[in-house]
């Protein structure tokens, strides 16, 4: 059985599990940049991810799932026109997005993200 690796634990969480193969990654937001707007926040974010997961020893380009949330659907398109500028050619995880209240009000998306390590 595969061991449980937790990367940059805290008491709360941990930035990502490692399972086996699997990357789980914990909901990365634009929390402490300047980012204002949507498009600033998505591109933190999703910048964020792309870190955490060549730190981990795979890229955007093994993302196997995401969960997106965001503040308004009003903002719906102007997150999408980052996310599909990232998100590389012909590698579309499944995808669920979703509108929440975040953790801190001037927030305004959030993603979770789990992935396959590259081989």
């Amino acid at each position: 059985m595969p061991s449980i690796q937790r990367h940059d634990a805290q008491v709360r969480m941990s930035k990502a599990v490692i399972h086996g193969d699997t990357i789980y990654l914990c909901g990365q937001t634009a929390g402490g940049s300047d980012a204002t707007d949507i498009s600033a926040q998505t591109q933190v974010a999703l910048e964020r991810v792309e870190t955490l997961l060549n730190e981990l020893n795979s890229s955007k380009s093994h993302i196997l799932s995401a969960l997106l949330h965001i503040k308004s659907m009003g903002d719906f398109a102007a997150m999408n026109a980052v996310w599909d500028a990232w998100l590389p050619a012909g590698c579309a995880p499944a995808r669920s997005t979703v509108q929440a209240d975040l953790a801190r009000p001037e927030l305004l998306f959030e993603v979770t993200v789990v992935a396959a390590k590259a081989a």
